[in-house]
This record gives C-alpha cells, structure tokens and sequence, in this order.
C-alpha cells in the first residue's frame, strides 16, 4: 500500500510516479520529443505563430545579407526567440484558458488571454524597433556609396 508523502520527505526521483500527469517524459529524448510536438502543433494551427516565424527568417538573413555583427546577430536571434516564446505561452494559456471555461464567457479568462496576446504583441514591437536600429544604419551606409 502506497504512503502519502508529507512536505518533510525528500523526493525519491526515481521511483516517484506522477498520478495525475497525462504522460511523464521517460527521457531526455522524450521530452524533446514532446517540446517538437507542441512548436509544430503552434506552427500548424496558429496564424501568428508562422508569421513570426516567417519575419524571424526574414531578419536573420537581412541581418547576414548586411554583415552584422555576431553580438548584433545574436540580438535578432534572441529578440526572435523571445517573440516565439511567447506566442507559445499564449497558445498554452489560451488552450489551458478554453478547456477551464469551455463555451462560456467569464471575463477573466478574457483578461487572461488578452494579457497573454498583448505580451506577444509588445515583444513583436520591441523586436521590430531592435531590428530597425540594427539594420537602419547599415542600409543607410550602402545608400550613401
């Protein structure tokens, strides 16, 4: 018979089972596997997701085109993730948001997924103003030969 486990008890990572987990990654390679299976899920059903995806691209290779530096480079890589990153977060509080609530309107899952979508939103602003002042300059220098 199993024992509950109070708050004092170290975890046993090894034997401790999750009872309420859907599915527990039994490996590295699996939970790899289940991160691909959640981008892939947002860039098959959220419009966005390939949008910035595709403006993402887009920016890595202006950036490489005008020669940036590798430190500028790695600020479009980051400010690119960021922005990805959060639309998953989105996607996730959106979902998690639709199946507490269902069909019905309860307006804090409204302030809920309005919050989520307008972080999206302010990190797809910060980003476009890092990439305007990156590349602006540059194109600026190739306009003036």
């Amino acid at each position: 018979m199993a024992t509950k486990m109070s708050i004092a008890q170290p975890l046993d990572r090894s034997s401790q089972q999750r009872t309420k987990a859907w599915r527990v990654a039994t490996s590295i390679g699996v939970s790899f596997k289940y991160a691909a299976a959640g981008v892939t899920y947002a860039f098959n059903t959220q419009r966005n997701f390939r949008i910035h995806c595709v403006m993402g691209t887009l920016a890595i290779t202006i950036g490489a085109l005008l020669h940036l530096t590798g430190v500028e480079m790695a600020v479009i890589c980051i400010v690119s993730g960021l922005v990805l990153t959060l639309e998953l977060l989105n996607t996730a509080i959106e979902s998690v948001v639709d199946l507490t609530v269902g069909q019905t309107y309860h307006e804090l899952a409204k302030i809920a997924k309005d919050c989520a979508a307008g972080a999206v939103l302010i990190s797809a602003f910060a980003s476009v103003l890092v990439g305007l002042c990156l590349v602006v300059p540059k194109v600026l220098v190739l306009f003036a030969h």
